[in-house]
């Protein structure tokens, strides 16, 4: 059987890496647009800072892929999927066979439609390429706008703001990461930026990036101008359809996948960020990983499913830490807030159910209160509960 898995992050290398152990009589072979080795996205945020260096973001050698029975094909793009003669066509034209196939494309950067933004020194930041291109920039210093202040864009700013450059943040709406903070833990969050030398201007509509040969400054709404020699775009991603789109593939928000990530053709399984599974979409490696997994399986012929869980996002910007999981802030929910020192914990509650917790500052109960949403545990206790694991079980 020959298996080609289509994109190189860690859902499609885990899902050849997976595969080839189950089936070691396939031929599996995975397929990187990006001229590199599979390397750890999530930490291109360390990278940024100067954590860790370029080698050390590598997760699997040629050699180490090669003896797991994977052939890894790096810089090798695909344009179009030839489902009858079940094949892909390479952005070259090789065409290249399969038996199964696997999306793994991942998402890309949204790139507002900004006049401007395709000057020279605009940045999406997604993949080690444009990392890369921030840490150039960064090199003589100066001025940085990030446009965006959820949890990408602060860590750019973050990482920006550690080599040495000026930051700015633009965010639209009244305090950072509003998809996982309520405003209260938001405004903490944006108080402790602005004391570490990050610029926050929320809310904030931007207009136009202006410059001749290449960025220069972008001008707000509200006539605003702030310089600016790099401009980095982290307003958010899309799910990367168009390939599947243009096969015939069923597509909504991403690549419509069942519990078995198989697609609407059944010789084509998806997973990772590109993939929808009962009308959810994933941006985190942990259940992308977890989609690898069971598309592994159904290769090899076993039964698994994927089940939607509760995501929790977990950030840690400029020595602070923040976590959230499930709802944030729903308006038919009880909350109930503890605040003490830099702490801030508050709890939404629907009877006896937690249903979304925010944590500032101490986030050592994150597991706890993650699986109370996730597995909607009842609570009797749910003062006792605010505190802790060990007062609950106390009480």
């Amino acid at each position: 059987m020959t298996i080609l898995v289509v994109g190189a992050g860690p859902a499609g290398t885990r899902c050849a890496l997976r595969t080839a152990a189950r089936l070691p009589g396939a031929a599996v072979t995975l397929l990187g647009a990006e001229p590199a080795l599979p390397y750890d996205r999530v930490a291109l945020s360390r990278y940024l800072v100067g954590e860790v260096e370029q080698a050390d973001l590598v997760t699997h050698s040629l050699a180490d892929l090669s003896a797991a029975g994977v052939l890894y094909r790096p810089g090798t793009g695909v344009a179009s999927i030839d489902r009858e003669e079940r094949c892909v066509v390479s952005a070259r034209g090789e065409r290249i066979r399969y038996d199964r196939l696997v999306l793994a494309t991942g998402s890309r950067a949204v790139r507002l439609p900004l006049p401007g933004a395709d000057l020279p020194g605009v940045v999406p930041w997604r993949d080690l390429a444009e990392s890369r291109a921030m840490l150039q920039a960064a090199r003589d210093g100066g001025a940085a706008v990030v446009i965006g202040g959820g949890l990408l864009g602060l860590e750019a700013a973050a990482g920006l703001s550690a080599r040495g450059m000026k930051v700015t943040v633009l965010h639209a709406v009244g305090w950072p990461m509003e998809r996982q903070l309520d405003s209260d833990a938001g405004a903490l969050l944006a108080q402790r930026l602005r004391g570490r030398g990050l610029t926050l201007h929320m809310p904030a509509a931007t207009a136009a990036i202006e410059g001749r040969e290449r960025v220069e400054a972008v001008r707000l709404a509200d006539g605003t101008r702030i310089p600016a020699g790099l401009v980095v775009m982290a307003v958010g991603v899309r799910p990367n359809v168009d390939l599947a789109r243009a096969a015939g593939l069923e597509v909504n928000r991403g690549i419509v996948a069942d519990a078995a990530m198989r697609t609407s053709d059944p010789r084509i399984l998806a997973v990772g960020e590109c993939a929808e599974v009962e009308g959810r979409l994933i941006g985190l490696v942990a259940p992308a990983l977890e989609q690898a997994e069971v598309a592994a399986a159904t290769l090899a012929g076993d039964a698994a499913c994927w089940t939607p869980r509760t995501d929790a996002a977990a950030l840690k910007v400029s020595g602070t830490k923040v976590w959230s999981a499930g709802e944030v802030a729903p308006a038919d929910a009880e909350a109930v807030t503890l605040r003490g020192g830099e702490s801030y914990r508050r709890l939404w509650w629907r009877g006896d159910r937690l249903v979304g917790a925010v944590l500032y500052g101490d986030t050592a109960e994150a597991g706890f209160f993650q699986r109370l949403i996730s597995e909607s545990v009842p609570v009797a206790c749910r003062a006792e509960a605010t505190l802790g694991e060990s007062y609950c079980e106390a009480a």
